[in-house]
């Protein structure tokens, strides 16, 4: 693909959808936009992996960072854009083309901005934590991902989502006694057990904690279970995997102290609890002079990000971070994803009008 369009973020953002990028298959995506990148003067690009950065290094007071995944979930019968009037449809549309086409316009177009910036397009964020290209990025320059503030192009519908919760997955596996289910007396059925830890995550009393003025709202859910031996036997052993996704301002551990001892009363001798996935959260880190400038200059809606993101990545090195992007986030990863014109430019307008006049 020679080249892309400039001057117009909606074509912008049909061309990259027309770049296939499912998760592991995103070099041929990564290769253009590095083309366009390096062909820019004021800017200094690398590349790790599939991971690219872009940066100004005009001495500003501040650095900006914008962050921004290039893949997308598999396609499902959404390959490629379709624009209809005002929507455009397709795999990535929402979650988060239209994020990322808004960066890199930033990045050709703004030649000297009021705030150093730092422009990331980085790889395998769909998929599980240990492939994410921040990590890569980390572990080879820690320095490129240095800033004083972070926004990630996640799909916000235009909102500012602050933070982030935190995730806690675990599996907890319940243990019994096999025996012949014509004889079940003799046995303890593990799966029947599974019933009063079913009853105590189901009853889950969500906390809605207000972080920062930002209400979050916690939740427990059990979303998988194994179990059973065969069809006359009873079974010993019954595993469900719940996921915990909690306020940003319970630490990881005391996420972790907190499940365990909501399913206390039904863990017996032999039972287990294994954490398989634990990442913090994010505070909403409003207080930066950008955010707000960002905020009260657009009359942007506040809300909390009830879900994980990269933020909590940025928070965890001490950058403030917030999701703001166009999309609407509930219809991500949907067949039907689009993307709405009127939201992808106010999107663009804000964040042209904070990196050319700072805070």
């Amino acid at each position: 693909m020679a080249g892309l369009p400039r001057g117009d973020v909606w074509q912008l953002t049909a061309a990259l959808v027309d770049i296939a990028s499912e998760s592991f298959q995103e070099q041929d995506i990564v290769g253009v936009l590095e083309s366009e990148l390096r062909a820019c003067d004021h800017l200094i690009v690398d590349r790790i992996g599939d991971n690219l950065i872009a940066r100004t290094e005009l001495g500003r007071e501040r650095r900006l960072v914008l962050g921004g995944h290039t893949d997308t979930v598999p396609a499902n019968d959404n390959a490629g854009a379709r624009i209809d009037g005002d929507r455009m449809f397709g795999v990535g549309t929402t979650d988060m083309k239209g994020g990322v086409a808004t960066i890199v316009e930033l990045a050709r177009s703004v030649i000297e901005p009021a705030v150093d910036v730092t422009y990331v397009l980085y790889a395998r964020e769909e998929v599980a934590l240990v492939h994410n290209g921040l990590r890569e990025i980390e572990a080879e320059r820690p320095e490129l991902l240095d800033g004083d503030v972070a926004l990630l192009g996640e799909p916000t519908h235009g909102a500012l989502e602050a933070g982030c919760q935190g995730t806690l997955r675990a599996e907890v596996t319940l243990r019994g006694d096999r025996a012949h289910t014509a004889r079940p007396w003799m046995g303890r059925n593990a799966i029947h057990r599974l019933g009063d830890l079913l009853m105590i995550v189901s009853a889950f009393d969500e906390r809605r904690p207000l972080v920062d003025g930002c209400e979050y709202r916690e939740a427990l859910q059990a979303v998988h279970v194994e179990g059973g031996v065969a069809g006359n036997v009873v079974p010993d052993a019954a595993m469900v995997r719940i996921n915990y996704r909690y306020a940003p301002d319970r630490s990881a551990d005391d996420a972790v102290t907190h499940v365990r001892a909501l399913i206390a009363p039904v863990m017996q001798e032999g039972d287990t609890f294994e954490v398989t996935d634990l990442s913090p959260g994010a505070r909403p880190g409003l207080g930066d002079p950008l955010i707000t400038a960002l905020v009260e200059r657009n009359d942007l809606e506040v809300r909390a990000k009830l879900g994980w993101t990269d933020v909590a990545f940025f928070a965890a090195r001490g950058v403030p971070a917030s999701n703001f992007g166009p999309g609407d986030p509930t219809i991500a990863h949907t067949q039907g994803e689009y993307l709405e014109r009127q939201c992808l430019m106010d999107t663009h307008a804000a964040l042209l009008d904070l990196v050319t006049r700072g805070a």
